[in-house]
């Protein structure tokens, strides 16, 4: 199976962005539950969301090389 399709391509793209809210989530729960203020969980948010973004993207060029 040539993995260069556009429509597979986009599905493991929307998984990963699916990855990242989901995990940015827990960051902001986690956060709050700490007891930190709003706007400091949303920038915890935001950092998760955008570090683990990365990582996938990252894992993505990697596989699509090889």
């Amino acid at each position: 199976m040539n993995h260069t399709f556009p429509a597979f391509q986009l599905l493991a793209l929307a998984v990963a962005v699916l990855f990242c809210v989901i995990a940015a989530a827990v960051a902001f729960a986690l956060a709050r539950w700490e007891g930190a203020a709003v706007p400091t969980a949303l920038s915890r948010c935001g950092i998760a969301f955008a570090g683990s973004l990365t990582l996938c993207l990252a894992v993505f060029a990697a596989l699509d090389r090889s």
